[in-house]
């Protein structure tokens, strides 16, 4: 664990660490008096590097929780998280915890502002995407005083609990599997990965074993913005038309792969025998399209029912916070499909 996680902040906490009254620091905190701007300042500097976030409810409840399960995701367009979500769902039906759901964009400073107004609002626990977060959102999580679980990756350090599977292990088996069916010319199409973190894991483990087996990629394509069928096509006609020897396209997810299978089926490329391609994820898309493409499953319903039961089985305990929650790493599945034997 990089942080210790300890009881929720209060205003005292903060009016020590900037050096002014609990009474202005509520002011700033409310948004409300009188305060100088360097006042201001100085205690919303002190609370975001702590990690404070408001209670909503103190004064409501004497427990001051709250039964719902703040859920932070990336995306409801991508394909992927509704699968998770309905697998918290099914889960947490029962149990007195409904799931509530924040989406970020996959942008850090949205997924600071979502995850301050669900934690303002005590929520008994918390499931998010990913590991990676801004200094501030760690704060937060942290310091929430309830179970966390992130979702989705456990190539590295969790703050609480963490569910998922390995992307560079998931990018590693599909190398693997390419290089083992004999294909050697590979190009790579897939998203900036900047901020697309688990994207670039695979991506890692990928050319690691490449590279381990004396290869490498051939060319790249990538695109910004959200996965679609479109993309893909477009994106496979410009790889090829730069490098047409490739003989194997890796694409980092199933949108984007089944466009790309789709143009290069009307062009009337012989696949997987002139060409070969995967994708990931194993969406339910692949089940409609003219050539079951190669894919590999992140495993995204369970990671949900996994995710919630850590949730469930916690907030029972006399202490939610009485131990470190335990890191699930589950085993992405490898389907061939018919874009990947060439025997």
């Amino acid at each position: 664990m990089t942080q210790t996680r300890q009881r929720p902040l209060t205003l005292r906490d903060v009016s020590e660490a900037s050096g002014v009254s609990e009474m202005t620091v509520s002011r700033v905190l409310r948004g409300k008096g009188d305060v100088s701007e360097a006042t201001r300042a100085k205690v919303q500097a002190a609370a975001k590097k702590m990690g404070y976030v408001p209670n909503r409810i103190a004064g409501a409840l004497a427990s001051s929780r709250v039964n719902l399960v703040a859920v932070i995701i990336p995306s409801l367009k991508n394909m992927v998280f509704p699968e998770v979500l309905s697998g918290i769902s099914d889960r947490l039906s029962g149990t007195g915890l409904q799931p509530v759901v924040g989406v970020t964009d996959y942008r850090p400073e949205q997924e600071e502002k979502v995850l301050f107004e669900m934690l303002s609002w005590r929520p008994s626990g918390v499931i998010i995407a990913g590991l990676e977060h801004s200094e501030a959102s760690r704060a937060m999580l942290a310091r929430a005083g309830v179970p966390v679980v992130e979702i989705m990756d456990t190539d590295g350090d969790p703050i609480d609990a963490a569910v998922g599977i390995s992307h560079r292990r998931a990018g590693r088996e599909m190398a693997e599997a390419i290089l083992g069916q004999g294909y050697r010319k590979i190009g790579f199409l897939g998203t900036k990965m900047p901020l697309d973190y688990r994207a670039r894991k695979r991506f890692e483990g990928f050319t690691a074993y490449l590279a381990k087996k004396g290869h490498e990629i051939v060319d790249q394509e990538f695109y910004s913005g959200g996965s679609a069928l479109k993309k893909g096509r477009e994106m496979t006609e410009a790889i090829l038309t730069r490098t047409p020897g490739l003989d194997f396209l890796y694409y980092s997810n199933d949108m984007i792969g089944a466009g790309g299978l789709l143009y290069l089926l009307e062009k009337g490329v012989d696949i997987p025998g002139q060409i070969g391609l995967a994708g990931f994820n194993g969406v339910e898309l692949l089940e409609g399209l003219p050539r079951q493409l190669a894919t590999m499953d992140a495993c995204r319903r369970e990671v949900g029912e996994k995710a919630a039961d850590i949730i469930a089985a916690r907030c029972a305990l006399p202490d939610p916070l009485g131990e470190d929650g335990p890191v699930i790493t589950l085993a992405p599945m490898l389907d061939v499909g018919d874009t990947l034997r060439r025997s």
